[in-house]
C-alpha cells in the first residue's frame, strides 16, 4: 500500500515543463499591423507638406526645363513653341557669350574656394585663442554672414567707388593712386572675390571652430612633450583632426562659388566688357531679360551636368583620401 507521499510524488510532475511562446492570435496580428498602418500614415501626413514644397519649387521646375531645352520657347509667345531637338544645345558651344561666362565662373571658384577656406581657418584658429573681446570679434566675423547678400553687395559698392569711395581714400592716405575696382576689367571680378570672402567667410569660421574646440587636448599635451613647436602641432595635430570638416567646407564653398549671381547682378551687371557675367547671371538674363526661355533652360541644364560632375569627382576624391 503506498503511502501519501508515494501517491502526490506519482500523480505530480517534479518540475514545469518550459513552454514555448505561442504566436499572437490572428486578431492581435491583425491589431499589431493596423497600429503600423497607422504611424506610416501619420508619419507620411507629416512629410506631405515638404513633398509638396520640394515638387512644386524643386522637381517641377526641374522637369519644365529639362524639356523646354528641347524647344524654342518664347516667353511672350508661349502658344507659338515647338520642338526643336537639339539646336539650343548644339548653339551652346558657339556662343561666345557663355563659354565667357563659363570661364568667369571657373574663375571665381577657383579663387574664391581656397582663398576663403585659409580665412575662414585663420579666423577660427584666432578666436580659439584665449583672448580679451573674444565673444565681440567672434560677432564681428559672423555678422556679414547674417546681412543680406543684396545689401552687402550695394555697401561694397559705395566702398568701391573710385571716386568717393572709402577704400579709395584710404589708399590715398598711404600714397597709394586711387584705384577703379568695379568698373576695370581687370579688378572687377577680384573686387568681387575680396567681397565675397569677406561675407562668406564667417560661416565656415563658426565650422572650424566646432571642430577645433573638439580636438582632444592631450594630443596638445603629447605633443609638447616630444618637443613640437606651435607649426609641427598646427600641421600634425589641428589639420588632421579639422580634416574632414576641412573637405565639408571645400565642398559647400565650392558649390555656392558656381552659384554665383547676386554679386555681378548688383554691383557690376555683368560689366565692365561681360568680365563678372557669371553663368548663372547669363542663363538668368538669357531667360527673363531677352526672353528665351528655351535656350535658357538648355544652358542650365548644360550647367546642372557641370556641377554634378565636379560634386562627383570631389566625392570620389574625398574617398580615396579616406581610404
Amino acid at each position: 500500500m503506498q503511502n501519501k507521499y508515494t501517491e502526490s510524488s506519482s500523480s505530480e510532475p517534479a518540475y514545469k515543463p518550459i513552454t514555448k511562446k505561442t504566436a499572437p492570435p490572428p486578431k492581435r496580428k491583425r491589431l499589431l499591423k493596423t497600429n503600423a498602418f497607422r504611424e506610416a500614415v501619420t508619419g507620411y501626413l507629416f512629410l506631405l507638406p515638404a513633398l509638396i514644397l520640394l515638387g512644386v519649387f524643386l522637381l517641377y521646375p526641374m522637369a519644365s526645363a529639362f524639356y523646354y531645352s528641347f524647344t524654342d520657347f518664347y516667353i511672350l509667345t508661349p502658344n507659338e513653341k515647338s520642338f526643336i531637338g537639339f539646336e539650343n544645345f548644339q548653339f551652346i558651344f558657339q556662343d561666345a557669350q557663355f563659354k565667357q561666362a563659363l570661364w568667369n565662373t571657373v574663375y571665381f571658384a577657383i579663387l574664391v574656394v581656397p582663398i576663403q577656406l585659409a580665412v575662414a581657418l585663420g579666423l577660427a584658429l584666432l578666436i580659439n585663442q584665449k583672448m580679451k573681446f573674444r565673444v565681440f570679434f567672434k560677432t564681428a566675423f559672423f555678422s556679414p554672414v547674417v546681412m543680406s547678400l543684396v545689401v552687402v553687395s550695394i555697401l561694397w559698392t559705395f566702398l568701391y567707388n573710385p571716386n568717393e569711395g572709402l577704400i579709395n581714400e584710404l589708399l590715398g592716405i598711404v600714397g597709394i593712386p586711387a584705384q577703379p575696382f568695379l568698373t576695370s576689367s581687370d579688378q572687377a571680378m577680384n573686387s568681387i572675390i575680396v567681397m565675397s570672402v569677406w561675407q562668406g567667410a564667417g560661416f565656415q569660421m563658426m565650422i572650424f571652430l566646432a571642430g577645433l574646440q573638439n580636438i582632444p587636448s592631450h594630443l596638445y599635451e603629447a605633443a609638447e612633450i616630444d618637443g613640437a613647436n606651435r607649426l609641427h602641432k598646427f600641421f600634425h595635430v589641428t589639420l588632421p583632426g579639422l580634416r574632414n570638416i576641412a573637405l565639408f567646407i571645400f565642398i559647400t564653398i565650392t558649390i555656392a562659388a558656381f552659384k554665383l549671381l547676386v554679386q555681378p547682378m548688383i554691383m557690376t551687371q555683368g560689366g565692365p566688357l561681360g568680365s563678372t557675367k557669371s553663368l548663372v547671371y547669363h542663363i538668368y538674363e538669357t531667360g527673363f531679360n531677352y526672353r528665351d526661355v528655351g535656350y535658357a533652360s538648355a544652358m542650365a541644364v548644360i550647367f546642372t551636368i557641370i556641377v554634378l560632375i565636379i560634386t562627383i569627382v570631389q566625392r570620389i576624391l574625398i574617398r580615396e583620401e579616406r581610404g
